[in-house]
């Protein structure tokens, strides 16, 4: 299934991932736990609104982002439509045409992009509860899971920004709530060893 709007995505981010490295000058590590090619859920913390754009420019492929259904249906909404998100109203307890459609474009061989939070973390909390969404997705589509963690703030040319990628979780053979719990774990510890400066358990390929 080609998407229309790849294009579209393609010359935004060639025109914003520079500009996003030069300001903000993130340190990458372990992007090649992200696939060149197949599909995936890239899965991790949110706690701020450009997390989604950090996680873009880590790969030269397309990322279908889940955003809420306001961005959609605001006055900038005609860009979050270009770039193909998928819009997740967040008022309704269960959202079948987003998770339909996350599927169907993993099926498709694509990235997709998911925050488990469901919103950003505005608490002194590491994260909050994960929804189901992301491991449900991946399950039913049989692709893995790469989990990250992002520490840092987003001060201009300040080198204070960090996202740490942990290996593919395969969990089409798990249900829902282990699943659900692994991934949690994963980029709790992941967080956490980023935030007290100790290197993941496996050796780092950094990239600035």
């Amino acid at each position: 299934m080609k998407n229309q709007h790849d294009l579209g995505y393609r010359v935004l981010r060639a025109i914003f991932t520079p500009v996003f490295k030069l300001l903000y000058r993130p340190t990458i590590v372990n992007k090649h736990y992200l696939p060149r090619q197949g599909p995936a859920v890239i899965a991790g913390n949110h706690r701020h609104l450009l997390d989604p754009i950090l996680v873009d420019v880590c790969t030269k492929r397309v990322v279908h982002a889940l955003a809420k259904k306001e961005l959609h249906d605001g006055k900038f909404g005609w860009l979050f439509r270009l770039v193909s998100t998928i819009p997740v109203d967040r008022q309704a307890a269960k959202n079948p045409d987003a998770l339909n459609r996350t599927i169907e474009y993993l099926k498709d061989g694509r990235l997709i992009s998911i925050s488990p939070e469901g919103r950003r973390n505005r608490t002194d909390e590491p994260l909050l509860p994960f929804k189901y969404g992301a491991v449900v997705a991946a399950i039913k589509s049989n692709s893995p899971i790469v989990p990250y963690a992002i520490t840092g703030v987003y001060k201009f040319f300040n080198n204070q920004l960090t996202i740490v990628y942990g290996p593919p979780l395969e969990v089409a053979s798990l249900g829902a709530e282990e699943a659900n719990q692994l991934l949690f774990d994963t980029v709790k510890a992941l967080l956490l060893a980023s935030v007290d400066g100790n290197p993941p358990p496996l050796p780092d390929v950094v990239e600035r």
